[in-house]
């Protein structure tokens, strides 16, 4: 993996451990030479995981909308700074510059951002690995429901089983680096008859 793409809250969250997170995994990152791709700002665990990843020698590369760029939320320190138009082309971008992803806690953007990847990954759009870095259990209601959409029906279990989840950075990178050499088959979709 030349870049992972992490997706977290452009806030701190309640608990410090977020922080020491997005630090360790910032820190980790550019111990094995992995650039990082986030989404460009300088606050919350954004700017933790940034900032760790530039104290380390990491590469940061960072895809922000116009809009928040000009609310002064852009990070003036980073490797490379793409600014884009909107939130959508930032999501496309990012996905493009990284060979990965990681969630780390956030609110509804990261949501977002994670579930879109995962959305790509089932469709067989990408066969990029997706990882959860399970700080105090925060992903845990989000991996119960996947869990329950699976035995309902709605997710394969081949697609419940691709997602990686770890409470360290370090067992996280290993996992998403043995799924980017694993050869994952796309899947093949056909279209339904005709009426």
């Amino acid at each position: 993996m030349r870049r992972v793409c992490v997706f977290c809250g452009a806030s701190s969250g309640r608990s410090p451990a977020y922080g020491a997170s997005a630090r360790e995994l910032g820190a980790e990152l550019a111990a094995r030479g992995i650039g990082l791709v986030y989404g460009g700002g300088r606050v919350g665990l954004m700017g933790a995981v940034a900032d760790a990843t530039l104290g380390a020698g990491g590469e940061v590369v960072g895809v922000i909308p116009q809009e928040l760029v000009e609310r002064e939320l852009a990070h003036g320190g980073l490797t490379d700074l793409r600014v884009v138009g909107s939130l959508h082309e930032r999501k496309a971008l990012m996905a493009e510059l990284a060979d990965g992803f990681v969630a780390l806690p956030g609110g509804f953007g990261t949501l977002d951002e994670l579930l879109a990847q995962l959305t790509w990954s089932q469709l067989g759009l990408h066969t990029k690995p997706v990882g959860l870095l399970d700080v105090g259990e925060y992903w845990r209601p989000l991996i119960e429901l996947a869990r329950h959409a699976t035995e309902e029906g709605f997710v394969r279990e081949a697609d419940l089983a691709s997602i990686a989840v770890a409470t360290e950075a370090s067992p996280l990178l290993d996992r998403l680096e043995r799924m980017t050499r694993e050869e994952r088959p796309r899947p093949k979709w056909s279209r339904p008859p005709a009426p």
